[in-house]
């Protein structure tokens, strides 16, 4: 009656067709509202003005000026400038459009996947029943459900017959709930008697009162809640500003200093303008746009053909990047299927197999009772198959009915063969069907063993069903239940319990057939039969299995340093054992809980600390503080949270990315999005997800497969090695573009390279083969490395620039500069000659400048003498960048290890070749970008420079094997194979025989020990590469554990082994707060 004034309905008829459209007009229609999108041209602005693109906007502008600059100064302007600005805008126009088109293409691919709001709605209005849109159903309406359908709006059920609904994309509980008029609970979310919007009908019917439709349905909150998020740059942006940060840094710096420079030297104020804008124009490299673009859509394509959609295309990235993943438990981790898993009749317990294809061992099907055990549950039982589905296998197939009846069907089907025929051949003569009050579900059956009589069959929950039964089946024989029989239902029931598993009892009773002939007339309601004294068969378990290859995508994970939290809406039992089960929770690792009933001690008794695994339930993260968070986030390894709500996931999320960890979240529900709006990269199903949780995620794994991951991680981690090989590249030839400029300058010199050129390299030679490195295969250790740290592992960093800029680059220059004089010398101009020159040079009256052997030249015959300088500078850098490019391969290793099976580098190679060679020497293209045949011999001149940066950085590399501290590590560290431990239970792998920091100097040990108990810091630097990556992959240096004023506490179990020569460390660390690493190296000897 309450309902029925609050929504002023008739409980009977439903509202009239005038007061539905008056409320219609009111409220809306019973739609989402879709997020806001952005507009087409926002999109394409972004692609055009954004990150890398500014910088080489400024460099167009510049050349603009420039240009204009020269053209009011000059009669007859050089038209470099021009060229220039209008290349530079040109290829970002190009690339703006090419990574327009990827954006769009994946949003193409999103809008197909819409599949959200039901289309028809079975309302009742002035008494009558009619299927309308659910968009015009409306608060107050009477909406009737069947089995099947899809929930059009949050509803409160007035009457129900076995209506049980999947709440999964809402709360993440695998198992369909029963829905009632009854309330049952506080929390709207847990009470029997609403449904919610966009929810599934799963079996029976009920009908309920719209209470709200559209945006005010909880579905719609959550939708809202994720929309309200502001979204984070991704780590790739944020590394891209930081390198166009350090490249503008280094052309001003630059650039002022030459402009001084110019000034001090005598050059008007206007020139000394024209040659800051060319030196920082000269140093942006104008085709590193088009090579990370290239680069990261390489990736996404190779990652669709692996079953990961990329929405975005620096999402890529960001995959490789994380170090923490918080993974969803049905759907995600699981089959997202109920399946039995185990069994316990005769007194033992059965395995049953949970394979996604169902194609394991079983147990033995011989028993008479678990024929009996078999009948029940395929008489006793609702669910069928849907029609149609002959050629698809058995555990795939659609059911309609109950998720835990289903299995049970696929189960006796698989094991029995035809459940259908067996109903047939046992028909079904009255059932009560399963309740809230009884807890089991009955039905009787002419059986076919007994021509003339009745079998009871009955299933329902254990304690229940148990107390019905007065004898049990064992091998086929019927005996009393004794208390000896009870202890070992009680032991199989609290074992599968404490898997996580639904556990069903059944059970039969053969009706006297003198008391029920055939033909009795069975009343369901005023139960005319017996229904206690019945005779126990077993026990049933079923469990929504893992997924096959979820175990060996997390064992993976974690030795890549990534830590793997499972956060669900299930309960904490079956969160617990599903953890356990794929390896979230590994094995020997104890919660709190295991370790008080180990000791048989009080929960609060026991230090949290001590408990590696731990499982936090959702009411307790309710009440808990941020810090308590941070805490648990950090002191535990493996962590499982349960009955979450979506603003908890948020929360959570939230809570690592305090931590400084790089944050994927995984999820297919509506109850998933938030979070994965959050997140530094949402992961949505895309087969079972919601298209909200789509909506807000950055990547889609169209397989539904977590281990897909584990495939993104690895593609992202390469994404960023090959990137920064690419840069490392295209960089290095900054320095042979920029010297000549300078040298011009400062020395007075012709110009050894002009602006055409520059482009030619950066734009042409260069890059093919700086693409090409995006195509390089991953080095060994790609999945071994702990997680990259954003603030401090830099795409662009100290090393990277110090070694283009100041090592490879310098070679090249000088390889480029000797070509550039020996051509002047053959021509008569020898290097004493050339300096300040410039002035005679470019004098377009003097036309009687004479060389070093007297001999006159004209302004034209000097120009074609510089422009063959330019073209010949130009061959040089790019018979230099062919060693650069084959040693930007490897980080470490030697070029002779990794091999040259990258195909596409070495038609990198070709191709630079080629085009220099049909630019030099292809007719017109002297007059076209003034560029000149050369002598073949003038290619060779830079080969001994090609041949010292190999053979240069082959030795550098070797020195960083043997010596590693150079490159990875402050001075004194040792080398990766004293420093390999990680988290985890991996021993520690000490240095070979070999290795120069063995001291076999302590006695009765084999050298690797003694070089940690000679050596001190060798152990310090063990333990703080273990302690790398604790806590979302930050670095702890060791001091950092334990106050100046006191002592680190160790606990050392050594494990000593002459013949692998390896010690293994068990470690036990205590330090109760940090501070600042300000030892000097005889003090952190002395505290070992």
């Amino acid at each position: 009656d309450e309902i029925s004034r609050k929504y002023q309905v008739d409980l009977s008829k439903g509202l009239t067709n005038t007061r539905a459209a008056e409320i219609l007009a009111q409220d809306g229609p019973n739609a989402l509202t879709p997020p806001p999108t952005i507009p087409e041209w926002v999109k394409f602005c972004r692609q055009l003005f954004g990150g890398f693109s500014i910088l080489l906007w400024i460099g167009a502008i510049l050349c603009f000026l420039a240009y204009s600059i020269q053209a009011a100064m000059e009669e007859e302007p050089a038209n470099d400038n021009l060229y220039l600005g209008v290349v530079l805008a040109a290829v970002v126009i190009v690339t703006g459009c090419f990574s327009y088109y990827q954006e769009a293409k994946s949003s193409k691919i999103m809008d197909s996947f819409k599949n959200m709001v039901p289309q028809q709605a079975l309302v009742i209005r002035e008494g009558e029943k009619m299927q309308i849109n659910a968009e015009n159903v409306v608060v107050g309406d009477l909406v009737e459900v069947r089995g099947g359908d899809r929930i059009p709006a949050d509803l409160r059920v007035i009457s129900s017959h076995g209506c049980k609904v999947d709440n999964s994309s809402l709360t993440g509980e695998s198992e369909p709930q029963t829905r009632s008029p009854e309330f049952t609970h506080e929390n709207p979310l847990e009470t029997r008697n609403i449904c919610f919007f966009s929810t599934n009908c799963v079996e029976g019917t009920a009908r309920g009162i719209v209470i709200s439709t559209g945006d005010r349905t909880v579905m719609g909150r959550i939708a809202s809640l994720a929309s309200g998020l502001e979204v984070g740059r991704t780590p790739i942006a944020m590394e891209i500003e930081h390198f166009i940060q350090i490249i503008t840094g280094v052309a001003v710096f630059l650039g002022m200093s030459f402009f001084i420079l110019s000034l001090i030297l005598g050059y008007t104020w206007l020139e000394a303008v024209i040659f800051l804008i060319g030196i920082i124009v000269a140093n942006v490299p104008e085709g590193l746009l088009a090579t990370v673009t290239v680069c990261l859509t390489l990736t996404a394509k190779r990652m669709a053909r692996k079953n990961c959609l990329v929405k975005n295309l620096e999402a890529v990235e960001t995959l490789g990047s994380t170090s923490t993943i918080c993974s969803d438990k049905t759907g995600t981790l699981t089959q997202n299927r109920m399946t039995v898993a185990h069994m316990w009749f005769d007194n033992q317990i059965h395995e049953a197999d949970t394979t996604e294809d169902q194609s394991g061992a079983t147990f033995d099907k011989r028993s008479p009772t678990w024929t009996a055990l078999a009948r029940i549950a395929g008489l006793c039982n609702r669910a069928v198959f849907k029609a149609g589905q002959d050629k698809i296998p058995i555990s795939k197939k659609d059911t309609a009915g109950d998720a835990s009846e289903s299995a049970l069907l696929k189960c006796i089907e698989l094991s029995c063969g035809s459940v259908q025929k067996m109903r047939d051949r046992n028909p079904k003569v009255t059932e009560i069907p399963f309740n809230s009050t009884n807890k089991y579900q009955l039905s009787i059956h002419e059986p076919e063993d007994k021509p003339s009589g009745h079998v009871l069959v009955m299933k329902g929950a254990p304690e229940r069903i148990l107390d019905r039964c007065s004898t049990i089946l064992l091998q086929g024989q019927e005996v009393p239940l004794d208390e000896e029989m009870r202890d070992a239902f009680q032991n199989a029931y609290l074992e599968l319990g404490g898997l996580g598993e639904r556990v069903l009892g059944f059970c039969l009773f053969y009706l006297p057939e003198d008391q029920f002939p055939r033909g009795f007339k069975f009343d369901a309601d005023e139960v005319n039969f017996p229904v206690t004294n019945l005779c126990f068969v077993g026990l049933m378990s079923m469990i929504d299995p893992p997924r096959a290859a979820v175990p060996d995508a997390v064992g993976k994970c974690r030795s890549a340093g990534i830590k793997v939290i499972m956060v669900t809406g299930d309960h904490p039992i079956t969160a617990k054992a599903i953890a356990k089960g794929v390896g979230i929770i590994s094995e020997g690792n104890e919660t709190v809980e295991d370790i008080a009933i180990r000791l048989n001690i009080p929960i609060n008794q026991v230090n949290p600390r001590e408990a590696k695994a731990c499982v936090v339930h959702g009411s307790d993260l309710k009440d808990m503080t941020s810090e308590h968070l941070d805490e648990i986030l950090k002191n535990h390894t493996e962590i499982v949270f349960a009955r979450t709500s979506p603003q908890q996931k948020l929360i959570i999320v939230e809570g690592c990315q305090r931590q400084g960890a790089i944050v994927a979240v995984t999820g297919d529900g509506v109850n998933d999005s938030p979070a994965l709006k959050k997140a530094d990269i949402g992961i949505a199903m895309g087969i079972s997800g919601s298209d909200v949780s789509k909506q807000a995620a950055d990547m889609i794994l169209l397989d539904d497969n977590f281990a897909s991951i584990v495939t993104g991680v690895e593609e992202g981690r390469l994404i960023f090695d090959n990137l920064k090989k690419s840069i490392a590249y295209t960089l290095t030839s900054n320095i042979p573009e920029i010297t000549p400029f300078l040298l011009f300058i400062i020395a007075n010199i012709p110009l050894p390279l002009g602006t055409v050129t520059i482009l030619c390299i950066d734009l042409g030679t260069d890059m093919v083969p700086a693409i090409s490195l995006a195509y390089e295969a991953a080095e060994s250790d790609i999945m071994k490395r702990q997680p990259r740290n954003p603030k401090t592992d830099k795409l662009v960093n100290q090393r990277l620039i110090s070694m283009a800029y100041g090592q490879i680059g310098m070679i090249q220059a000088l390889g480029g500069f000797f070509t550039y004089f020996v051509i002047l010398a053959e021509n008569g101009f020898l290097p004493n000659t050339l300096l300040g020159i410039r002035l005679e040079w470019d004098d377009r009256s003097k036309n009687d400048l004479e060389d070093s052997y007297g001999q006159e030249w004209t302004y034209e015959q000097r120009k074609v003498v510089e422009f063959t300088c330019h073209t010949a500078f130009f061959a040089s850098i790019v018979v230099v960048q062919w060693a650069d490019l084959i040693i930007c391969k490897t980080r470490r290793n030697s070029v002779f290890q990794q091999g040259m099976k990258n195909k596409i580098l070495i038609f990198g190679l070709l191709e630079e070749t080629a085009l220099a060679a049909f630019l030099s020497y292809c007719p017109g293209m002297g007059v076209a970008l003034r560029m000149y045949p050369l002598k073949v011999t003038w290619w060779f001149c830079a080969f001994p420079y090609s041949l010292l940066i190999f053979v240069y950085d082959e030795v550098r590399k070797l020195l960083l094997r043997r010596y590693p501290g150079g490159e990875c590590a402050p001075p004194g560290c040792p080398p990766p194979s004293l420093c390999s431990g990680r988290t985890g239970s991996a021993p520690f792998v000490l240095a070979p025989p070999s290795s120069p920091l063995r001291s076999p100097t302590a006695p009765g040990l084999p050298g690797d020990a003694s070089t940690l108990l000679a050596e001190p810091w060798a152990l310090e630097s063990c333990l703080e590469s273990s302690l790398r990556g604790v806590g979302g992959g930050a670095d702890f240096p060791l001091a950092a554990l334990s106050p100046p004023t006191q002592s680190l506490s160790l606990s050392l179990s050594l494990s000593l082994s002459h013949t692998h020569r390896h010690l293994s460390l068990s470690l036990s660390l205590s330090h109760t707060h940090t501070h600042t690493h300000t030892h000097t190296h005889a003090e952190r000897t002395s505290s070992y």
